[in-house]
């Protein structure tokens, strides 16, 4: 009997591995098909990579670094279960062909989960074998060619195509797709559920079973019998029947913050030590059942919405935890709209999620930071498919009528501009990935070509040996910047007023360094792209500065009455 294949293959490709998300960024420019099987690709060649890798670091067998790995990861979602599921079916052949001395790009290759299409280039991670591309891979064909796992299709491996699980999957998909909570019972958009889009991407609901109860909204009659807007501010003083929401908020000028963003925004993230064997161990995957449903994204330490401590050396806060600490009536009122792949041009798909009643809700401040989609993309020529200052010009006017048919007035919209990544390659190429750092095998630059050549880069632009594609990317970003720009100076909206900022990255890494930090420091270790913690913690805190010092009625007042606040309510019912 052959075994469930389609349930086995579909969690250990989503849970270990960076499948969907080293593509991220590329989701809306690539078709589905060639993104697929690029993702399936880099999956197997991560895991074959940190099952050799293990092997090494503890000098032990193959088989004992594979059940040491299945050991590490949690039950939930079925994690530890179905690799140890996954080992016994496709360990034998794995074992075989290390054995072999083969490396992880020619065992992925050989059991098909990598292929080379007629005509396209060799995709690969290491450097290639002394012999021939070729006749390594018969050799390793032969080794496992009566191996039953070959018979298995590596297409439609859906975990949702099975009866069982097509309706949840259904409701998760949906609530990926339009950044809205899966589980939030009375439909207000905020969830008691932390994640799949719940109370980790906006505040956390304080009676789901009441629709008209959520973070930002007007007092209800001043909140005198029940908390109407889960600030945690509600009832009467006994000491003068004054009801505590309108002595300690009344005229305070409270607001929200919202984030319009990408997965810079919703700060994607891959911990280090998921891939990286000297520093594996049974803590290394404790988050690992938040991250995958939060589409390894990590709002909840993001610079702009974030309200934990962060786990950073810098300790910088978040806008929000600025905003609640300016003014405690502020307290859950954040909503984080970020999507990884999103761009100007697809903002409009899932925009209408955010949640702003211009009759009953306080004003807010909105942050509007498509940063890098608009100039990234996966494809062999990237040029064709960044957006044109024209059609930025127009996806942006779109938004911001939408939001002014929707935010209360009083309130402010920021424009962030587009970052320069020339940086990217200049400071990284040459660097040991996590990957390679083992046995110094593994640059950036190796990793950068490998997704590129799969189409999968989140930014082939910018993550390119071609100075050239590097500077047109960076002139187009340019370009969309004053683009920006223009519109912030030139254009006036009922219910808002309007501001640009420059996305200050380059400022940002010549003060960390004048620090005695290093600049690696500020990207993202596994994807080389994106922002790290300590990036966007350092960005909030120059966003914050600049507002201050050049439009400080878009922060509101501070707060009389925070310390009384504390007193009275402690931390609000926290978040």
């Amino acid at each position: 009997m052959k075994p469930p294949w389609k349930l086995l293959m579909a969690t250990p490709l989503f849970f270990l591995l960076t499948l969907h998300t080293l593509a991220s960024p590329a989701y809306d420019h690539q078709p589905g098909t060639r993104r697929s099987k690029g993702q399936v690709c880099i999956g197997c060649v991560l895991v074959v990579s940190v099952i050799e890798q293990l092997a090494q670091v503890h000098n032990s067998t193959v088989q004992t670094s594979m059940e040491r790995l299945c050991s590490y990861l949690p039950e939930k979602l079925f994690l530890k279960t179905t690799c140890y599921l996954v080992v016994s079916i496709f360990g034998p052949d794995i074992i075989k062909l290390l054995k072999a001395d083969v490396n992880a790009d020619v065992v992925c290759h050989t059991l098909e989960f990598c292929k080379q299409d007629p005509g396209q280039p060799l995709c690969h991670l290491y450097p290639l074998p002394k012999e021939s591309w070729k006749l390594t891979l018969e050799k390793a064909r032969q080794i496992v060619k009566k191996s039953p796992t070959l018979t298995y299709s590596r297409s439609g491996s859906d975990i949702c195509s099975l009866p069982f699980l097509a309706k949840i999957c259904q409701r998760i998909k949906l609530a990926i797709q339009n950044s809205l909570p899966f589980k939030d019972v009375d439909s207000d958009k905020y969830s008691v559920f932390p994640t799949l889009r719940g109370s980790h991407w906006r505040g956390r609901d304080c009676n789901d079973s009441n629709k008209m109860a959520y973070p930002g909204r007007r007092p209800d009659n001043w909140d005198t019998h029940q908390d109407s807007n889960c600030n945690g501010i509600w009832g009467v003083d006994p000491k003068d029947g004054i009801p505590y929401e309108k002595k300690f908020c009344e005229g305070s000028q409270p607001r929200g913050i919202i984030l319009l963003g990408d997965s810079a925004g919703a700060h994607f993230h891959i911990p280090p030590d998921w891939i990286t064997a000297s520093q594996m161990s049974l803590k290394s995957f404790f988050n690992l059942p938040t991250a995958l449903t939060n589409e390894l994204d990590w709002p909840q330490l993001s610079g702009t919405t974030g309200f934990l401590d962060s786990t950073s050396r810098v300790k910088e806060n978040s806008i929000y935890l600025r905003l609640r600490k300016r003014n405690h009536c502020n307290h859950r009122d954040y909503q984080n709209i970020s999507r990884n792949g999103a761009s100007s041009q697809s903002l409009e798909r899932f925009i209408e999620s955010l949640s702003r009643n211009q009759l009953l809700d306080q004003p807010a401040i909105v942050i509007y930071a498509m940063i890098g989609n608009d100039v990234c993309n996966g494809k062999i020529d990237p040029v064709p498919g960044m957006t044109t200052p024209e059609k930025l010009y127009s996806k942006v006017m779109e938004t911001l009528q939408y939001l002014d048919s929707h935010l209360p007035n009083g309130s402010h919209v920021i424009l962030y501009g587009l970052p320069d990544g020339t940086f990217l390659w200049d400071n990284l190429h040459s660097r040991y990935h996590p990957l390679g750092q083992l046995n110094k095998d593994v640059t950036y630059a190796h990793l950068y070509s490998f997704l590129s050549c799969l189409q999968v880069s989140p930014c082939h632009g910018w993550m390119s040996s071609n100075k050239t594609l590097r500077t047109l990317t960076s002139e187009r970003a340019e370009q969309l910047s004053i683009t920006l720009k223009k519109i912030a100076t030139s254009q006036k909206f009922t219910n808002f007023n309007l501001f640009y900022m420059d996305f200050d990255f380059q400022e940002i890494t010549e003060e960390w360094q004048k620090s005695g930090g290093q600049l690696c420091q500020l990207i993202e270790p596994v994807d080389g792209f994106h922002p790290s913690e300590v990036a966007l913690q350092l960005l909030a805190d120059r966003f914050w500065k600049k507002v201050q010092l050049q439009w400080p009625q878009v922060l509101g007042k501070e707060n009389p009455f925070n310390l009384q606040i504390e007193q009275v309510f402690g931390d609000q019912g926290g978040h």
